[in-house]
């Protein structure tokens, strides 16, 4: 689950200094930490899908998650579309930065209530910990 929660949080990182960067340059590294957390956060979200599902269910499920991620373009991106027209890319970049950090905090209210997540500070590093079971229960 946290490299979900990771994902998400580098995505909206990665767009925010992408909405920030003055020139070409600075745009592109900023591009590959977009593209590598948008890559860890659909690998991780397939797996999770997968791991999580009965066998026998799996095609179904699959087939609702990918109607729910790509039946939510439709809806998103003319919305983008018209905030890029009307106020800049760089604002269009912001919505997206703002779409990361919003999944990252629902990921971070989900593990706190459902799967008591607990944040510790051991050996001057952050350490995660929360109750092991199954993420399909809840």
């Amino acid at each position: 689950m946290t490299p979900l929660l990771a994902g998400a949080a580098v995505f909206g990182v990665g767009l925010a200094l992408a909405a920030i960067m003055p020139n070409f340059w600075l745009f592109g590294p900023a591009l590959i930490v977009i593209g590598v957390s948008a890559q860890t956060f659909t690998t991780s979200t397939n797996s999770l899908v997968q791991l999580s599902t009965e066998p026998a269910m799996r095609g179904r499920v699959l087939a609702i998650f990918l109607a729910v991620v790509f039946g939510g373009t439709p809806i998103g991106a003319p919305m983008v579309g018209w905030v890029a027209d009307r106020f800049g890319p760089r604002w269009a970049l912001g919505i997206g930065d703002a779409s990361g950090f919003a999944a990252a905090i629902v990921g971070v209210y989900y593990l706190a209530k459902y799967r008591h997540l607990r944040v510790s500070v051991n050996a001057g590093r952050l350490r995660f910990t929360m109750d092991e079971g199954s993420f399909a229960a809840h």
